[in-house]
């Protein structure tokens, strides 16, 4: 279904709540990501960003809330939600985890094309070439047969970014991509983030990475205690934030990015 208003949000959540036995998650977020944009959600562990993003994609359900996508689903959650809707809330957007859940048993190749010809009926052969376009763009051809075992964990990361563009989403969404990283593989998977920004991809990001965060994202949102405390353009959240919880955030983890204060 084509876009209702090329003005509005691509996907709109009104009103989340999720609770795990007595453990409040989500305690009523809002959040609109726009065309093009990429929306950061940071905060401390267990402050409620990946269940966001699980109930954004259909992976969790909330307690109650609206998830829509203009031109395509809306999904009331305080009714019944049915396999359709999931479905349809799934089809729109795309995950890349913290772990790369790849198959261990299939190749890259297989890895990549598994999604487009299972569950979106794309004909096999155009699903390969579009994973080999997909491969090369983020300098993987040569592993195109390699199977996850033979790979670096940025190697298979990065195969789970592909695996997530070759259903061709409305709708990114990243949780922690490069959390399971060592160190020095965290920059190749960044480098492929930034560049899918710049071609105008549409994303939610879940990050630990701050200068990351301030180089793409449009909008930084911060989390904590299943609220968003506070939002904003990272220039002004990171530089001058508003909320006193906010700010302790930042003062524990921007330190080593800016530097030690000087004599």
């Amino acid at each position: 279904m084509s876009p209702t208003d090329p003005t509005a949000p691509l996907l709109a959540a009104h009103g989340l709540e999720k609770s795990f036995g007595t453990n409040r998650v989500l305690d009523g977020v809002d959040l609109e990501v726009r065309r093009g944009d990429v929306l950061v959600l940071i905060g401390p562990s267990g402050s409620g960003k990946t269940t966001v993003l699980r109930c954004l994609n259909g992976l969790e359900t909330p307690d109650a809330g609206v998830v829509s996508f203009d031109g395509g689903p809306r999904v009331d959650f305080a009714q019944k939600v049915s396999k359709a809707d999931r479905t349809a809330l799934r089809d729109r957007s795309a995950m890349v985890f913290q772990h790369h859940n790849l198959f261990p048993h299939l190749t890259v190749l297989q890895n990549v094309i598994e999604g487009p010809v299972q569950a979106h009926g794309v004909p096999k052969a155009e699903a390969v070439a579009r994973a080999e376009r997909l491969l090369a763009r983020v300098g993987l051809a040569d592993k195109r047969d390699a199977y996850p075992s033979e790979l670096s964990g940025g190697q298979q990361q990065r195969v789970g970014i592909v695996r997530a563009l070759a259903l061709e989403p409305q709708l990114l969404l990243f949780d922690e991509p490069t959390s399971a990283l060592d160190p020095e593989l965290v920059g190749e998977v960044l480098t492929v983030l930034r560049e899918l920004a710049n071609e105008g991809w549409t994303m939610v990001i879940v990050t630990h990475e701050l200068g990351f965060a301030r180089q793409v994202a449009d909008e930084v949102l911060f989390f904590d205690g299943g609220v968003i405390v506070e939002r904003g353009a990272p220039a002004q959240l990171f530089t001058a934030p508003q909320k006193e919880r906010t700010r302790r955030f930042l003062d524990r983890l921007l330190r080593p990015l800016d530097g030690p204060d000087p004599a």
